[in-house]
């Protein structure tokens, strides 16, 4: 049994580490709320590729993903589909993103839509969906923190103490350094879970059956199913291939317009800078090969662990593996969740005040006390993640999956607001609310669903039906026009 104290040391080193990294950015960006939000739009290829892999990669990536291998076989290669591709959108879409928004001084995705449309409603209305969105979101990072803390521990530190110390130092960094102090943490996290990743996913096949090929020769032979695609349900029913499917689609649609990850467009130094991220980022799916492989490592593996979202760190505590090398998974773990955490608490907060307050509500505030509020909501968002984190018991991957039904629906309202200078505000607020209504009847309501498709399918469908309908005969203003221009005009 590997030793506590050695791995509650190593993980105490790596926190403090994060927190001195996330601090010092600080002094290099300015005080204004551009500078806390945007980074004073100088992030270059090497940031801007760390912040979007690792904070796309989270505790469903240490946690969840071996976890769907583990239980459901080959369900979980929908991880892998989405991810290579989800990135695809934001080449066209977020240059077109950065040209406005160094034009009009863009800082957030509702900001740019309320200004296109002229209609402040459509800023709230995003506000809303992108926080409730965000809190479910980022309470997987808090649980998957705790859950890390609680298993290494063997119980002696429970999960709820776990979620609470890493996330104390999470805000610090965050309320201190803004965008770049996530940035920064974010490279020095991503570089670290992909060295572990990989050193755990090639160590445990050979230590535990004898090598890769040794392992899913086994496993073709006694559970053949569980490599058989579409994989299970929680249930540990078959999935169906319309389910897996709409999954994958409606997360590929979903991946750009997560608000965290739009806003990126506005952090980066050049247009170029985009798209090169968009070219390399598929390589970040490497990282998530070996945890897979972790994941069967556990199809055999005795004793069975409480969850199958424990089923990494179970192996370890429950395999002979120096204590120095567990301590280094829980950081790497850790890593994980905070690499997202502090980028999702950073843009709720940032969304609730600049597009809630200034942009909806029609409040101007000074940049210092923009500033200000943004750091309170950043305090709040988190005590809201940690309530959830605390209650909520299912699958981390299926609330991962409930939370992209909602932000899919911002689709339609982007492409129309980048594209098509003709559509209106009134079309687009109301497809995005009778999208998000569908969305949630379906995912409080599954049986409810004529097909089994993924909820947010569902709402994608309704939402661009009734943002044409609405918008019939409308014809294309002015002040659209030239945005549209703006957007489509090539960076010299």
């Amino acid at each position: 049994m590997p030793s506590t104290t050695v791995v509650l040391a190593i993980s105490a080193g790596y926190l403090v580490a994060c927190l001195v990294l996330g601090m010092w950015p600080s002094k290099q960006s300015s005080d204004s709320s551009e500078g806390f939000v945007a980074g004073d739009r100088g992030l270059g290829l090497l940031l801007m590729y760390f912040i979007t892999g690792a904070t796309i990669f989270s505790a469903f990536a240490f946690l969840g993903a071996p976890g769907w291998a583990y239980s459901k076989g080959a369900a979980g290669f929908y991880i892998l589909g989405y991810g290579a591709l989800g990135l695809v959108p934001f080449y066209f879409i977020g240059p077109r993103a950065s040209r406005v928004g160094r034009a009009y001084g863009f800082v957030t995705q509702a900001q740019m839509m309320s200004v296109r449309f002229e209609l402040p409603a459509i800023a709230g209305m995003m506000s809303i969906v992108s926080v409730v969105a965000f809190v479910p979101y980022l309470a997987l990072q808090m649980q998957g923190a705790g859950y890390v803390v609680e298993t290494m521990t063997s119980g002696e530190v429970p999960a709820w103490v776990g979620a609470l110390v890493v996330y104390i130092v999470v805000t610090a960094y965050v309320l201190k350094s803004g965008v770049l102090g996530v940035g920064w943490t974010n490279t020095f996290q991503g570089i670290f879970m992909m060295a572990l990743a990989w050193g755990l996913g090639l160590y445990l096949p050979h230590h535990l059956y004898g090598g890769i090929e040794e392992l899913f020769t086994r496993i073709a032979a006694e559970r053949p199913d569980h490599l058989l695609a579409p994989g299970k349900t929680a249930g540990g029913a078959p999935w169906s291939w319309s389910e897996y499917s709409s999954a994958v689609v409606i997360s590929i649609v979903g991946f750009s317009m997560w608000p965290h990850l739009f806003m990126k467009s506005f952090t980066a130094k050049s247009e170029e800078t985009i798209r090169r991220t968009v070219l390399l980022y598929p390589t970040f799916q490497i990282f998530l090969v070996p945890l897979f492989i972790i994941g069967f490592c556990g199809v055999f593996f005795e004793p069975a662990p409480e969850r199958a979202d424990q089923i990494l760190p179970h192996i370890l505590m429950n395999t002979k593996i120096p204590s120095v090398v567990v301590g280094l998974f829980c950081a790497g773990a850790l890593a994980a969740s905070m690499s997202s955490g502090d980028a999702m608490a950073h843009a709720a907060a940032s969304i609730a005040i600049r597009d809630g307050v200034v942009e909806a509500a029609k409040r101007p505030l000074t940049p210092a006390v923009e500033r200000r509020w943004i750091r309170i909501v950043v305090v709040l968002v988190m005590i809201a993640g940690y309530g959830v984190a605390i209650v909520y018991k299912g699958s981390l991957v299926f609330l991962l999956l409930t939370t992209y039904g909602a932000v899919v629906q911002f689709a339609p309202g982007v492409v129309s607001c980048l594209y098509l200078p003709n559509v209106r505000g009134r079309a687009v607020l109301a497809g995005m609310i009778a999208g998000s209504i569908v969305t949630g009847i379906f995912v409080a309501f599954p049986e409810w669903r004529p097909f089994a498709v993924h909820a947010g399918a569902y709402g994608l469908v309704v939402n661009v039906v009734v943002l044409v309908l609405t918008n019939l005969g409308a014809t294309a203003r002015d002040e659209a026009r030239r945005f549209v221009e703006c957007a489509a005009r090539e960076e010299s």
